[in-house]
């Protein structure tokens, strides 16, 4: 009887090790490393297994050569690329905006890969139909020496051009530091110190009243701490002779500083659930052409007292940016075939219709027509009224109905009134929808 052919995983070739390797975590590769000196190499920072391990991740969405120039360890790209993935999706701002009134912050922001970049856009409704208006916001990448480069648009006017390859130091674009709490929140804060230094360089950099240097260094992490040498420098005045000329150097160059800043702090949080599933249809980010006929983002989300639904406002408008607009507690469907009274009552309704709807002769639901199933809701006017001590509600104002149609879309009505606000994707598979061309 043969002996069977037993392969030790050395016997294997180098290329094939490295595709075993690549399904491993980064913990695991360090374990493994720490058997063998003759495995040690193969899991060096710059190997083809680092390399192997960011292209099976990312490499169908970005370019993994061009990051940094291809000058930066794959070991370094990789942790850098699994903490920003995270940024991928939707997020909202949250608390109230510090910015000028020239500037305008976005209030939602949907953030993709790039060749070798993260790019964040604002994302916004178009007065024509269903389009979204995309526009830069914020440019996040790692230069060849490794260290990380975030810069923003305040008023996002530099288009796909502020995304170029390496065209950004050019524009009028803002140095930031972005900043993550936890994984469902990130702030963006102006880095001041770059600015300020970048603004020496090109300016005067000596004091004004004594023709002493002043020094600037580069930000750190936060943005919002002096730097190591700043707070040395800081208490060794505080113990030398002429200290309090000092203080008020290192006072002015703050003010001076602050004086430039161009960009106010400002948070975001993540929009888990973006998209519907089968457990939640309703679930997610929608558009649709409301009662004044302007498009509108809506968010529904399911929680433990039921489904809610929200715009998503325009902070340039008076609405409110979380303006509530149904409900229910009970997220039950009724399945068809329908009663003959709900038939009537969604019969009886007009589609609001874009307003270029009546040259193209269009037919709105279009391939939606067929209602598959019907859930009662209420209006987010019932939410105020009911608390009201004697006051009459007319159940007929407050109840509505969510009709969702056979392609998984849906439009909501209420029985006080005559007409659907029908809902379309804004994304979907990780894409923008209705975006024009030329952006």
């Amino acid at each position: 009887m043969a002996e069977p052919n037993l392969n030790s995983f050395s016997d294997f070739p180098e290329d094939v090790q490295f595709c075993i390797l690549s399904f491993l975590s980064p913990t695991e590769i360090a374990n493994f490393a720490c058997t063998s000196k003759r495995y040690a190499p193969l899991c060096q920072s710059d190997s083809k297994l680092w390399h192997s391990l960011c292209d099976r991740r990312w490499g169908s969405k970005t370019q993994i050569n061009k990051w940094g120039n291809g000058q930066i360890s794959y070991k370094l790209l990789y942790k850098t690329l699994n903490k920003w993935e995270n940024l991928i999706g939707f997020w909202r701002r949250c608390g109230q905006s510090q910015q000028k009134e020239t500037v305008k912050p976005p209030s939602l922001v949907f953030f993709e890969w790039g060749s070798s970049f993260l790019s964040g856009w604002r994302v916004s409704p178009s007065q024509n139909a269903y389009s979204v208006i995309k526009s830069p916001f914020l440019w996040i990448s790692i230069s060849p020496e490794g260290e990380i480069v975030n810069y923003l648009d305040p008023e996002g006017q530099n288009k796909n051009k502020l995304f170029g390859e390496l065209g950004y130091l050019d524009m009028d674009v803002v140095p930031v530091n972005v900043n993550f709490i936890g994984d469902s929140h990130f702030s963006v804060e102006e880095n001041v110190n770059f600015a300020y230094r970048r603004s020496l360089s090109s300016g005067n950099l000596k004091g004004e009243d004594n023709g002493e240097d002043i020094v600037s260094v580069e930000s750190g992490s936060t943005g919002s701490l002096p730097e190591t040498f700043e707070i040395y420098q800081y208490y060794a005045n505080r113990m030398s002779p002429g200290a309090d000329r000092a203080i008020r150097r290192q006072r002015r160059r703050e003010k001076e500083k602050q004086g430039k800043k161009r960009w106010e702090t400002e948070h975001f949080l993540k929009i888990v659930d973006s998209s519907p599933t089968l457990d939640r249809p309703l679930q997610g980010l929608w558009k649709g052409i409301c009662e004044d006929m302007k498009l509108e983002f809506y968010l529904v989300a399911y929680d433990e007292f039921g489904i809610s639904c929200r715009r998503v406002g325009d902070l340039s408008e008076r609405r409110s940016s979380s303006t509530p607009v149904f409900w229910t507690s009970d997220p039950t469907f009724v399945e068809s075939p329908f009663p003959t009274e709900e038939e009537y009552i969604y019969d009886s309704r007009i589609h609001i219709q874009p307003p270029e709807a009546a040259n193209l002769d269009w037919k709105f639901p279009l391939e939606n027509d067929e209602v598959s199933r019907i859930m009662y809701i209420n209006s987010s006017y019932d939410l105020v009224i009911l608390g009201v001590e004697g006051a009459s509600v007319n159940p007929w104002r407050v109840k509505g109905r969510v009709w969702q149609y056979r392609n998984g879309t849906f439009g909501y009505g209420f029985l006080g009134d005559h007409f659907i606000v029908d809902l379309k994707h804004i994304a979907k598979n990780g894409c923008l929808l209705d975006v024009p061309v030329d952006l």
